[in-house]
């Protein structure tokens, strides 16, 4: 199954730009941990993956009536925003949710894909 992994905010951490050089050096090597755990996994694959730009780098769309609208800004005004995603192939739920705890502490919402065939 597929599942969309979102990293949405710090969890119990400070944000990145508060981090010391040496704290995010640890936690990049998290990531590398955790690429290396998933291809370690049978039946695990990560799919996609990447960092996203914070809020103030966003445009939402929207269209009304059949007119597009653009915005600066995300969809919602959150106190956390979304850091990045996954879309990882995984057997279940159990084994992502094992996987993702290699990774640093970040609140994590974990959406299934679905088939439409």
């Amino acid at each position: 199954m597929k599942y969309l992994v979102l990293l949405i905010g710090y969890g119990e951490m400070p944000a990145w730009q508060e981090l010391t050089p040496d704290r995010q050096a640890a936690d990049i090597q998290r990531f590398v941990d955790f690429d290396a755990a998933c291809g370690a996994r049978e039946g695990v694959e990560i799919l996609s993956g990447e960092a996203l730009g914070g809020p103030e780098s966003c445009t939402t769309m929207a269209t009304r009536a059949g007119k597009v609208s653009l915005t600066e800004g995300p969809f919602a005004e959150t106190l956390e925003g979304l850091g990045g995603f996954f879309l990882i192939e995984a057997p279940d739920i159990d084994v992502l949710v094992d996987l993702l705890q290699v990774l640093p502490p970040y609140d994590i919402q974990i959406v299934p894909t679905v088939d439409p065939f």
